[in-house]
């Protein structure tokens, strides 16, 4: 049986994992990814550790294989978007630090921006908001402030195009990862020139676009990128699928009719709603982007090769519970922040917005911070621990009531993934504040089986999304268990919490 290899190169760690033919996980690898903060606002990795750790972990799951007899038949790459690195096509050589998507150095050059008129053009143009987090404004750090020069070996991309480029050598992207720029034009699906002259980004650095389902390159030795070691047993395998790391997800929940959504609990909360084959106008509150390009890969002549989502993410979920653990020391390891909350009826008044590097949807504002409120002598560790858990599904709820009216209807149906969705309370705590089911699959890595099904539709291993979707199995639904009365009377106190912590920077 063929088997199709997926790498979620994610905020916090690199994973690859192993899919047979059913769409079965049957070898994984995974190794933690380091983040620094350099000065307040500013997040940073190293290029050369998440290359590092896609190639161990590709190396792991493929020595595995080999030893069943089993044969790979393509790779698919998901990733963290909107990371902004810099690299020289000669040396294949990183030329700064990796900013990081959470990354809010640039908030006064947007606002400079703003000021000066081009925000109207972002957001028809490129579905998105002027805000720091996009790559655009950092791309133009890097060159103006970050010591990067704009010369003809330069190469600026997001981590799917450095690790492709370090696999294949082949400076591209995908349309799902480019539309997260702010550089992209997504009914047009090319380059901006103006955006790309406004940001100060030479179009020539930046990799081609090509659809996420597709044969990108195979994979090179690794002497022939003058390296030790690294993905020789690969050599020869196509890449063949990559899209961001939300999208793929879209596509592995099965949500591949318009009105499905799924929402990722990761290190933020990502909540992504399919918007059909056109190009929504812009809401507010929300952002538009490109889900993925088939590239003519779908069985069906009929079904669309190009989808559209409506999303809104929160820059702080998951690594609220980190800041628990690392920052607070509440809890011994993340798993202990589940039977904590629980341990508790409610958070005792107690509520946290935890906009450590400001909030995004749909507030857009990367001056906000983090703030508690409501502590009595009372709370204690487990209402701390309650507070965050709660946090999440209020996030949520407020991207999901801008997706509702733009929409025109509620949503019907969230699928939940991500590493915080193996929490039962955050399921039920979002059941409750959206009065709707949310279900989480039995498969739970929807990511990086998205960046396989890509892979595998474009070798052949499956013949269409409907194939996939198929398969699809739900583990865990979760219904309201308390009235709308009594969601709306919690969600009030979390929007007076919110109105505080705006603005605070």
């Amino acid at each position: 049986m063929a088997t199709v290899l997926a790498v979620d190169a994610g905020t916090t760690g690199v994973r690859t994992i192993a899919f047979d033919e059913s769409g079965r996980p049957v070898a994984a690898a995974y190794r933690p990814l380091a983040q620094r903060f350099p000065e307040p606002g500013w997040v940073e990795q190293d290029p050369e550790e998440i290359w590092s750790l896609a190639a161990e972990t590709l190396s792991e799951v493929a020595a595995a294989l080999a030893a069943a007899g089993e044969q790979v038949a393509a790779i698919g790459v998901a990733n963290q978007r909107e990371t902004a690195i810099a690299w020289d096509r000669a040396t294949g050589r990183p030329l700064h630090a990796a900013i990081v998507w959470q990354d809010r150095r640039t908030a006064a050059r947007c606002e400079a921006l703003a000021d000066a008129g081009l925000h109207p053009l972002v957001r028809e143009r490129t579905g998105l908001v002027l805000d720091p987090y996009f790559s655009a404004t950092k791309f133009g750090w890097l060159l103006q402030e970050g010591g990067v020069r704009p010369d003809g070996d330069l190469a600026l991309g997001t981590v799917d195009a450095w690790l492709l480029f370090r696999l294949t050598g082949e400076l591209a992207t995908d349309a799902s990862n480019a539309s997260r720029t702010m550089l992209f034009d997504i009914r047009r699906r090319a380059w901006t020139p103006e955006l790309c002259a406004a940001f100060g980004v030479p179009e020539s650095a930046l990799p081609e676009v090509r659809p996420s389902c597709g044969r990108f390159g195979a994979v090179v030795r690794s002497r022939s990128r003058g390296e030790p070691g690294g993905v020789d047993a690969l050599a020869g395998v196509p890449v063949s699928g990559v899209a961001g790391d939300q999208q793929a997800a879209l596509l592995g929940q099965a949500c591949i009719s318009p009105g499905m959504a799924k929402v990722t609990y990761g290190t933020g909360s990502f909540l992504l709603v399919h918007a059909g084959s056109s190009c929504p106008a812009p809401h507010d509150g929300l952002l538009t982007t490109l889900a993925w390009d088939l590239g003519g890969h779908e069985s069906r002549p009929s079904h669309a090769d190009v989808a559209y989502a409506l999303e809104g993410s929160t820059f702080v979920a998951g690594a609220a519970i980190q800041w628990l653990r690392d920052g607070l020391g509440l809890i011994a390891r993340a798993e202990d922040v589940a039977p904590l909350a629980e341990s508790v009826p409610d958070a005792g008044g107690v509520v946290v917005v935890p906009a450590f590097t400001g909030l995004g949807s749909p507030w857009w504002d990367p001056h906000a911070r983090g703030v508690v409120t409501g502590i009595t002598r009372g709370a204690g560790r487990a209402q701390f621990a309650r507070a965050v858990v709660e946090a999440m599904a209020f996030g949520v709820r407020d991207i999901a009531d801008a997706a509702a009216r733009a929409i025109g209807a509620p949503i019907s149906e969230l699928r939940a993934d991500g590493g915080a969705s193996a929490i039962d309370l955050l399921l039920q705590l979002q059941a409750d504040q959206l009065q709707v089911p949310v279900v989480r699959p039995r498969l739970r890595e929807s990511t990086a089986l998205g960046a396989a099904a890509l892979a595998g539709l474009a070798e052949g291993v499956w013949d269409s999304v409907e194939e996939l979707a198929a398969r699809w199995e739900p583990e865990v639904e979760c219904v309201p268990a308390v009235d709308a009365v009594v969601a709306d009377r919690a969600h009030s106190a979390w929007l007076r919490a919110v109105e505080r912590a705006r603005g605070w920077a």
